[in-house]
């Protein structure tokens, strides 16, 4: 499956499919992000929506409920409440990362300050538990509610593993967990609760969405050193540059041994980076073979997502999450 030909990719083909629902979805966010005392809150949200993005979150949760049969409003909801955590989410890292670019457009924390971004994202986080209450499911409550501390969590974690060249490859999947697959699994499996579905298709819902996440990030963290700027808007070795201990990185620093050691406290624990670090990382990289080797783990938890699917119903939808797991590695090729 390739990049560049837009009309097979699998989250177009979900949108189509799903147009309505997330038109009613798109309505509720519009709705539920406004403020009648703070318009702040409006601006600064709807600076981040109307820049996009491809709404896979909330489109899981729609397609989880629908090939489980539901038929009621309240996935609408559900799937408003997870993008309003995803979207709480991205200022708050805008903020922590000191970022300065979102969706192709200046981050909010530019546009206004620091202060307006974490509050608006606190705003968001409360809407978020507004909404999932209004479904009346204690049980999906809990489990969008736990998603929020393990983001959290996992967010403190990457705080203290960055940097730390004792960052285990556990340790970074932890923090995938927490920062993107931990809102997948919730996406999907919460759909698939609101549809009453058996305790058997809940489960593979969530082992869908938690491989989904951490084959996409894993994906993501090798494109930073391997992509095409053009496409993904990063330019190689933002995350050495940054002392970000992604599963590339780990996976070489293991792979050097002592070798390599002093370069490593250098660049990374000491931050102490000048010219040809980074052509030495990409040396590395090519005489050790960790692109290649997380590579595997990347399609290794696409092939997990795949798998999962075959314990839920099948059809159309069932298809298009397949081929939305080959599509998140289809990047590496």
């Amino acid at each position: 499956m390739s990049l560049d030909t837009p009309s097979v990719k699998p989250h177009d083909r979900l949108k189509g499919a799903l147009a309505n629902d997330l038109d009613a979805v798109g309505e509720l966010i519009r709705t539920r992000m406004a403020s009648e005392h703070a318009p702040r809150i409006p601006e600064v949200t709807a600076h981040l929506v109307d820049a996009g993005g491809k709404r896979v979150r909330p489109m899981l949760t729609l397609a989880a409920a629908r090939l489980c049969g539901y038929s009621g409003p309240y996935h609408v909801h559900l799937a408003a409440t997870v993008e309003f955590i995803h979207t709480a989410t991205l200022l708050h890292d805008d903020v922590v990362d000191g970022s300065e670019q979102r969706r192709g457009r200046p981050a909010a924390n530019l546009l206004w300050d620091n202060k307006s971004s974490v509050l608006v994202g606190d705003y968001l986080f409360a809407r978020s538990f507004q909404l999932m209450t209004e479904a009346g499911r204690l049980d999906v409550l809990k489990v969008l509610s736990n998603a929020s501390a393990v983001i959290a969590e996992g967010e403190v974690l990457q705080l203290t593993a960055a940097q730390n060249l004792a960052t285990t490859e556990d340790i970074y999947l932890q923090v995938v967990r927490g920062k993107t697959a931990a809102l997948f699994s919730a996406a999907t499996q919460v759909g698939g609760m609101i549809a009453d579905a058996p305790d058997e298709v809940v489960q593979a819902l969530y082992t869908y969405g938690d491989a989904l996440g951490i084959s996409f990030q894993i994906a993501d963290d090798i494109l930073d050193f391997a992509g095409d700027t053009a496409k993904t808007g990063k330019n190689v070795g933002d995350d050495f540059r940054e002392r970000k201990l992604t599963l590339p990185l780990i996976k070489l620093i293991a792979s050097g041994g002592d070798a390599d050691r002093d370069f490593w406290v250098r660049t990374i624990e000491k931050g102490k980076q000048q010219d040809g670090d980074l052509d030495h990382v990409l040396t590395l990289f090519e005489k050790h073979g960790a692109l290649d080797a997380a590579r595997e783990d990347a399609l290794a938890w696409s092939a997990k997502a795949k798998t999962a699917l075959d314990a839920v119903p099948q059809g159309d939808l069932t298809d298009m999450l397949r081929d939305l797991a080959d599509y998140v590695v289809s990047r590496l090729n």
